[in-house]
C-alpha cells in the first residue's frame, strides 16, 4: 500500500473525527477545511483535484443557500411559531394529539423544506409552544429529531444528502416516487409508532393547556408560506423535468426572501445573519476529502466489492449495503458517508434496489445516534440554546429502539 495513500487516509479519518467531536468546541466547518487544506498543502492531493472536488458540490451549495434563506425568513416572520401554537390549540389539551400533530407538521416541513429546516427552525418553535402549554418539551423535541431523518427521502428536496448521493444522476420525480414512496411511508409510520410507544408514559403523566398565546400571522408570514408552497411546486416540477435542483432552489429562495422583505420594507441583514453559512465550507471540505479517497483508490475498491456482492445476489447486496451504510453514518456522519456512497454508486450501473438501499441507509440510518447526520447535530445546537442537554447515550438508547424497525421496513419496501 503506498505511503501517500496511508497519510491521506489518516488525515481524512482525523478530520472527520474532529468534525463529529468538535475539539475545543470549534465549528465543524473549521475541521473539514483544515483536513482539506492539509491534503493539498502536503502534496497528497493536487490543488486542481481539490478544486474539482469543490466544483462537484456546486448544486448542493446552491440548494443549501436557497433552503436556508427561506427557512430563516420563515423563522423571523414567525411562521413556525404560529404553526406550533396552532398545533397546541388543535390538540385541545391532549398530549397524545399534540404529539401526533407536531409529527405531522415536522413531516410536512421536512418534505418541503428539508430535514435541516426541521432541526434548525421547527425545534425552537416546538420548544416555545410546549413550554407555554405547560408540557415537558423533550418528548415533542424528539419528534423533531427523528422525523427530520425519517421523512427525508419522500422527495429529492427533503434532504441535501439526496443531492450528494445521486449528484447529476438524480432520478426524475415519477421514478423517485416509484422507488421511494412506499419506503418513505414505511419509515414515517414505523418511526411514529415506536417513538409514540417509547414516550407513552411521559405523555400519559402530564396535562397541557388547550391554547397558548401567540401573535396573528402577519403579511410577511403569509407571503413566506405562499413562497414555500411555490418553491415546492417549482422544485417538484424541476425534479419531474430531470433538472438539477440547486439553481431552482437558490433562485426561489432569493426571490421569495426579496419579495417578502421589499413588501414589508425590512432589511435583509437579519435574514443573512441568521443563515448558517458555515455549512457551505463544511460540505466543500468534505467534497475535497472524498476526492482524495477517489484518487487513492478507496472508491474503486469499495465499488469492486459491491459489484462482487451484486453478482452473487442483488437482494442480499442491497440489504448488506443498506445496513452497512446506516451503521457507517453513525461512525462518520451521513454527509461524508453519502459522498463516498454516491461516488461508489456513480462508478458503474447498479441495480435500482441497491442504489435505493444506499440512499435509505444514508437518510434514515442517522436516527440511531446524535452524530449520525448534520440535521441531528443542528437539533442538538438548537436544544443547547434553550439550555437543554441530551446526552449521546440517552439518544442512542432511544435510537436503538426507533431506528431498526423503520430501517428494516423501508429497506424491505425498496428491495421487495
Amino acid at each position: 500500500m503506498p505511503s501517500d495513500a496511508i497519510w491521506a487516509w489518516s488525515i481524512i479519518v482525523a478530520a472527520t473525527a474532529c468534525v463529529i467531536v468538535r475539539p475545543f468546541r470549534l465549528p465543524e466547518a473549521i475541521w473539514a477545511v483544515l483536513g482539506a487544506g492539509a491534503l493539498v498543502l502536503s502534496g497528497l492531493l493536487p490543488w486542481q483535484d481539490a478544486l474539482s472536488g469543490i466544483e462537484k458540490g456546486v448544486d448542493v451549495y446552491l440548494f443549501l443557500i436557497g433552503m436556508m434563506l427561506i427557512a430563516e425568513l420563515a423563522r423571523l416572520e414567525g411562521l413556525f411559531d404560529y404553526l406550533a401554537a396552532v398545533a397546541v390549540e388543535y390538540a385541545g389539551g391532549s398530549p397524545q394529539r399534540l404529539f401526533l400533530l407536531i409529527y405531522i407538521v415536522g413531516t410536512v416541513v421536512t418534505v418541503l423544506l428539508s430535514n435541516d429546516a426541521t432541526a434548525i427552525v421547527l425545534t425552537p418553535a416546538v420548544y416555545a409552544a410546549t413550554r407555554a402549554a405547560g408540557a415537558k418539551p423533550l418528548p415533542y423535541l424528539f419528534v423533531c429529531a427523528f422525523i427530520a431523518n425519517a421523512a427525508s427521502f419522500v422527495l429529492p428536496i427533503s434532504n441535501p444528502a439526496n443531492l450528494v448521493v445521486f449528484g447529476t444522476r438524480m432520478p426524475q420525480l415519477t421514478e423517485w416516487l416509484r422507488l421511494f414512496a412506499l419506503p418513505s411511508a414505511a419509515s414515517i409510520l414505523l418511526t411514529y409508532i415506536v417513538l409514540r410507544l417509547t414516550q407513552h408514559r411521559a405523555l400519559k403523566e402530564e396535562a397541557i393547556a388547550s391554547s397558548v398565546p401567540h401573535s396573528i400571522l402577519g403579511r410577511g408570514g403569509k407571503l413566506t408560506a405562499v413562497g414555500i408552497i411555490a418553491i415546492g411546486i417549482v422544485l417538484v416540477t424541476a425534479s419531474a423535468l430531470d433538472t438539477p435542483l440547486g439553481l431552482p432552489t437558490f433562485v426561489c429562495g432569493v426571490v421569495t426572501a426579496a419579495i417578502v422583505l421589499l413588501i414589508s420594507r425590512q432589511s435583509p441583514l437579519p435574514v443573512l445573519k441568521g443563515v448558517s453559512w458555515s455549512v457551505l465550507p463544511l460540505v466543500g471540505g468534505l467534497f475535497v476529502m472524498v476526492e482524495a479517497l477517489i484518487k487513492t483508490g478507496v472508491i474503486g475498491q469499495l465499488s469492486a466489492l459491491l459489484h462482487q456482492a451484486v453478482a452473487q445476489s442483488v437482494p442480499q447486496a442491497a440489504w448488506s449495503v443498506g445496513i452497512a451504510t446506516a451503521i457507517a453514518d453513525n461512525i462518520a456522519n451521513n454527509l461524508p458517508v453519502g459522498l463516498v456512497a454516491g461516488s461508489v454508486a456513480a462508478s458503474d450501473h447498479l441495480p435500482a434496489p441497491v442504489v435505493s438501499a444506499i440512499l435509505i441507509g444514508v437518510d434514515l440510518g442517522p436516527n440511531l445516534s446524535v452524530t449520525g447526520s448534520l440535521a441531528t447535530i443542528l437539533w442538538l445546537v438548537a436544544l443547547r440554546r434553550e439550555k437543554i442537554e441530551v446526552g449521546a447515550w440517552p439518544f442512542l438508547k432511544l435510537g436503538m429502539l426507533v431506528t431498526p424497525p423503520a430501517l428494516i421496513a423501508a429497506l424491505a419496501a425498496a428491495i421487495h
